[in-house]
């Protein structure tokens, strides 16, 4: 796979955001939720957010978060998602994290995360860096993704084994500043394949704090 690949474009993701139901289960991601949930809330950005549930999650929790995609159309169901409640906690910012460049009066935010953003390694390793720079000194960053033992079971997942990564992938990765390790797993979870076979599959947890 290269970075030219449709997958990685706006377009391709407008088009499946385009269509009457929702993409995704509209609930939080229960590893965000379980890493999240330890955290004093502060400032957070959220790197992939679809169609918001991690995003609302953290409003809701006490966060004053940033959700950004590079898909206008999942942002617009983001926002008809959006509690009016939580409009001064929330904002939804159109952005494609692979080109994203911060530059030093940028803000930098309490928490970080993304979950299943996979790319080439190449291609991985500059986009995490970039997100691993905008984490204030003692906040975190939480990533979460599809683990390489997924390519071992029922569960469909494209058969290209470099878009995969392990939190000790994620770890090498880091920018060379001071980070402390908090969670550093394989999650299992049950899942259901769409013949509707009941599989274990695992998801790859990183979250780590920066210390200076």
């Amino acid at each position: 796979m290269s970075d030219t690949d449709p997958r990685y474009e706006a377009t391709f993701w407008d088009q499946r955001y385009n269509q009457p139901n929702p993409l995704w289960s509209g609930q939080p991601n229960p590893a965000l939720v379980e890493e999240a949930t330890a955290l004093a809330p502060g400032t957070a950005l959220e790197a992939g957010c679809g169609e918001g549930a991690d995003t609302i999650w953290l409003a809701q929790a006490g966060w004053h978060v940033t959700g950004t995609d590079f898909s206008a159309q999942a942002l617009a169901r983001a926002a008809d998602h959006t509690p009016t409640a939580l409009a001064g906690r929330l904002t939804w910012q159109q952005a494609d994290i692979r080109t994203w460049t911060p530059d030093d009066g940028a803000p930098r935010y309490d928490l970080v995360t993304a979950s299943f953003l996979h790319f080439p390694s190449s291609l991985r390793r500059a986009v995490f860096a970039a997100l691993a720079s905008r984490v204030a000194r003692e906040g975190h960053l939480v990533i979460i993704g599809h683990h390489p033992s997924d390519l071992d079971t029922a569960m469909p997942r494209p058969p290209e084994p470099d878009i995969f990564y392990t939190a000790d992938d994620l770890i090498d990765d880091l920018p060379t500043i001071a980070w402390k390790a908090v969670t550093r797993t394989a999650r299992p979870r049950t899942a259901t394949t769409p013949d509707g076979r009941q599989v274990t599959i695992h998801d790859t947890v990183l979250t780590v704090q920066r210390t200076r």
